[in-house]
């Protein structure tokens, strides 16, 4: 997501236009409006003016938001009856009026009817928590929600609150009987009976289940779900557009500012599960090596002692215990994409920003000398005229690299989901000739064209561009550039991110309107403009195709914006006039040469077939069995293992300093460590090796075509 500080400002012009004309809209009723009144009807009029393509707020629109309330706050389908849903069909027609000036009476028909389910809910728990679980029946249970249906009476919801309390405890059950297996002939071994196992494994469950209906009864407030609901009504629009309810302001603006807790990690909560929502470059969690956005939180442990269980917490709950202080251990039991669980002990330590900024190397697999610019954000700025900028920074590391008479350079954005979109174009701008670099487009104007005005170039050799599923926003406008002048080749994962939009927060109080960051009725995020390639075409939702795909993890798993319903289509507009750039080595050669490598590669394709084989057990009902459970989770453990290996390479890259740049943190014996560390996972990165051969493969034809005959072996010939 770009930063409200790197809009262009014909951004900031547009939005007081058209919010000028929002606070001068009524809202059509002659009773004073209520609390809940005031947040819909301001929400639902900034949509309509604002928004860069609102949906109509219709009967139709109407019935989609009446949909996804309910899946909204009965995320695991465990707590309304579908004839609950039947009841208040009166109300499925009804939402557009309510958004569009009427009384809001649908969220309080709704939480009346959930607040007793709840209590039935509880009731039925604890029956079935007073009795053993057995598990050598065999049968399974369905998990993933979007495969469910609302029970069809009391018999099916109470089956249904059995199979998942049942896998609760089978879940404890089995991590029970590996700790005593791992602490078998050790000091404190304590044989245990099957019978102990389920009296332990149930009695864990039931603290957790007793702990998540005390929170529904005390803490999940009529505000809460009200607040959903608005959510469902921005979500609805698109995934970027988003309610902030008025809330305790320091906890707003750490969310706002993108501060983050002790681990260098952001939670949000997404289909009723607490998810990482981000990782800061440099901090602890990034250290570590094991935390991915997407992965789900289920347990925090403080060091050794009794993790806690996640299910019902609040976003704002699960970030107090993962707080703390510095130098102390908190561990996080987590659920990988790949469906896999892993325990990661963390140091909580002092976030440090610094350490996102751009840094090079000099990296090789012995054919060439090829430098290695790792960009994890566009950052600037803007507030100290002094202070750091990707572009700039970007460019004293092409000199240096340059000074070191590098054959190549590698710009890797994997990760790196976005940010100065001025700082985009200032840094296509550092290797092609003066033209166009992006189009920004709003609801209401034609296509602006950024543009690089520098005839100058400061590099203008063999380039690659490395990306993956996490690289969004600025750097796919990056990598869109790039491979549209053809200028390099980009290298990665099938398609990146595709968030090709711009968001901007704005108040909802109609008298501070968008200068308040955080009004008394909320704040809404808007999604403002979208942005088009110079060919034409959008970033949003495709992204940006790699002309290189190589096989990784995160292929399968659904953490791209096109897998979002709700998300924005693909689009185009008119090309912007370019020309392309004229290289002395075919892009198209090298991307068949690597095809032909990594086709032939036993890691790649082993990389690929795990992948496949662990998206399918994401995909399926769970076993009950305590054998075939095990079985399964055997299977799944050893899959990751292997795929772990696979991505490590056996034969180590060599990783040099540039000169001067280990000085940047020899005084700080952490960030020299941690630097360390960056450079040892360097030399075990399959992906950059083949990045490597692809840009070893221009210099090889560069070479030949200036007539140089004393130059290196083509990877493919080796």
């Amino acid at each position: 997501m770009f930063s409200r500080k790197s809009l262009p400002v014909l951004v900031i012009v547009l939005s007081c236009a058209l919010f000028i004309g929002f606070r001068s809209l009524g809202t059509g009723r002659s009773d004073p409006p209520g609390k809940y009144e005031k947040i819909l009807h301001n929400v639902g009029d900034i949509l309509a003016q604002v928004h860069y393509s609102p949906k109509k707020v219709d009967d139709e629109f109407s019935k989609e938001i009446f949909t996804k309330y309910f899946t909204s706050i009965d995320g695991e389908k465990n707590v309304f009856l579908k004839s609950d849903i039947q009841s208040l069909k009166k109300f499925e027609t009804k939402l557009d009026d309510e958004i569009n000036g009427g009384p809001v009476e649908f969220v309080p028909a709704v939480s009346a009817v959930y607040k007793s389910r709840v209590l039935e809910a509880e009731t039925m728990s604890k029956d079935i928590l007073s009795k053993p679980f057995e598990f050598t029946t065999d049968e399974s249970v369905v998990l993933e929600p979007e495969k469910l249906d609302f029970p069809k009476n009391e018999a099916e919801k109470k089956d249904r609150w059995r199979k998942r309390l049942k896998y609760m405890a089978l879940e404890r059950y089995s991590e029970l009987m590996d700790t005593q297996e791992k602490m078998k002939g050790k000091e404190g071994y304590v044989n245990k009976s099957n019978t102990d196992f389920e009296k332990e494994a149930r009695d864990k469950v039931t603290k957790v289940v007793n702990r998540m209906f005390e929170r529904l009864k005390l803490k999940y407030s009529d505000d809460d779900r009200f607040n959903q609901y608005v959510n469902v009504v921005t979500n609805t629009m698109d995934p970027h557009t988003s309610f902030f309810p008025p809330v305790d302001k320091r906890y707003f603006d750490e969310q706002m500012s993108g501060r983050f807790f002790g681990i260098g990690a952001s939670l949000q909560e997404s289909d009723g599960v607490i998810k990482i929502g981000s990782v800061i470059t440099g901090s602890p969690a990034w250290k570590s090596n094991q935390i991915t956005v997407g992965d789900v939180v289920m347990k925090v442990a403080q060091g050794a002692e009794e993790p806690v269980d996640l299910t019902g917490f609040t976003t704002e709950d699960a970030v107090k215990l993962i707080r703390g202080k510095k130098g102390t251990e908190v561990r996080l039991t987590l659920r990988k994409n790949d469906g896999s669980i892993k325990v990661v002990p963390i140091i909580r330590d002092e976030i440090v920003q610094d350490e996102a900024f751009a840094r090079s190397a000099i990296v090789g697999n012995g054919k060439s000398k090829i430098g290695f610019i790792w960009l994890p954000e566009f950052y600037a700025d803007f507030d100290n005229p002094k202070g750091n900028r990707c572009a700039v920074d970007v460019a004293k590391e092409l000199i240096k690299l340059k000074e070191q008479k590098v054959d190549g350079v590698i710009m890797d954005l994997r990760n790196n989901g976005g940010g100065s979109l001025y700082d985009v174009v200032q840094m296509v701008g550092l290797f092609i000739e003066d033209g166009p670099i992006v189009q920004v487009r709003d609801r209401d104007g034609k296509p602006s064209v950024m543009r690089d005005r520098d005839k100058s170039v400061l590099y203008d050799g063999p380039l690659a561009v490395m990306v993956n599923e996490f690289s969004a926003s600025a750097s796919e406008i990056f990598a869109a550039a790039i491979q549209d002048y053809k200028r390099g080749i980009v290298i990665g994962s099938t398609s990146t991110y595709g968030k090709g939009t711009v968001q901007r927060n704005i108040g909802l109080d109609k008298e501070t309107g968008m200068y308040s960051s955080n009004s008394e009725l909320g704040t809404i995020k808007l999604t403002l403009q979208k942005f088009y390639r110079i060919n034409g075409g959008s970033t949003q939702l495709r992204g940006v195709n790699s002309d290189i795909v190589l096989p990784d993890v995160l292929e399968k798993s659904k953490v791209r914006e096109k897998d979002d319903p709700d998300a924005l289509p693909w689009d185009e507009i008119q090309r912007s006039p370019y020309t392309t750039w004229k290289a002395p080595y075919d892009l198209d050669v090298v991307a068949r040469n690597s095809q032909t490598r990594v086709n032939a590669s036993e890691a790649f394709n082993s990389i690929k077939k795990n992948t496949e084989w662990l998206a399918e057990q994401n995909d399926k009902t769970y076993s009950l069995n305590l054998e075939k459970f095990r079985s399964e989770k055997k299977k799944i453990s050893a899959t990751v293992k292997e795929l772990e290996g696979y991505n490590k390479l056996k034969t180590e890259l060599a990783v040099d300093d540039v000169p001067g740049e280990d000085q940047r943190f020899a005084t700080d014996t952490d960030k020299m460590e941690r630097y360390k560390a960056w450079k040892k996972n360097l030399r075990t990165d399959i992906y950059l090796d083949e990045a490597i051969n692809a840009v070893n493969d221009m210099v090889y034809q560069r070479n030949i075509a200036l007539g140089n005959r004393q130059v290196l072996t083509p990877a493919t010939q080796q």
